[in-house]
């Protein structure tokens, strides 16, 4: 079964809760290849850090759970 994807690269977003981080743009995507494996994105914040969420919308954890929200 394909990963149900929120975020691609370019797309900008906010977190919810970390309001400071400020805005971010998705910079990388990573699948694996492997059944069940991880889908990733990188987002570079506006305070100049780089951040990793999970990528999945069936996962629990994935980003948009996690509160980052599309622009």
């Amino acid at each position: 079964m394909k990963p149900r994807l929120y975020l691609r690269i370019g797309d900008k977003v906010k977190h919810v809760k970390y309001y400071y981080w400020g805005d971010g743009e998705v910079i990388e995507e990573s699948h694996s290849a492997l059944p069940g494996g991880f889908c990733f994105v990188r987002v570079i914040f506006e305070d100049g850090i780089e951040r990793s969420f999970i990528n999945d919308l069936d996962n629990e954890c994935c980003c948009y759970y996690a509160g980052l929200r599309l622009l």
